[in-house]
């Protein structure tokens, strides 16, 4: 049932949110400075290519300091933006009955987009 929901996922703009957080990971990967956000956008794509079946959680020991203030500095940049984006398309998702799943996969990312520094896929 995972890999059909995957599938539908990539089918309906799952692939291509993907691909924006890829190409936005590499440009941040351009500066020393940017390749822990980078990094974080390659975790982020990577969890919208399959996630039916995978979460991201808490690692071991977190939330620390440094991820919190990574991640305070992650919101002031302006990612809290693709977090809105993704409430948004959640709730134009759960209006209808078929689209209700992929709404719940659109909440999940708006939290993993808000605070992504400390999480990990499982």
């Amino acid at each position: 049932m995972n890999t059909l929901g995957n599938i539908c996922w990539l089918l309906f703009g799952g692939l291509i949110i993907a691909v924006i957080y890829f190409l936005c990971g590499f440009v941040m990967c351009i500066t020393i400075i940017g390749i822990p956000f980078g990094a974080q956008l390659f975790k982020l794509g990577t969890y919208v290519l399959n996630p039916f079946g995978h979460e991201l959680v808490n690692g071991p020991g977190e939330p620390g300091c440094l991820s919190t203030v990574m991640n305070l500095i992650w919101i002031l940049c302006g990612w809290w933006e693709v977090a809105i984006l993704h409430l948004i398309c959640g709730v134009l998702f759960c209006i209808t009955i078929i689209g209700i799943p992929f709404g719940k996969q659109h909440f999940k990312m708006a939290l993993a987009s808000i605070f992504p520094f400390g999480k990990e896929i499982r």
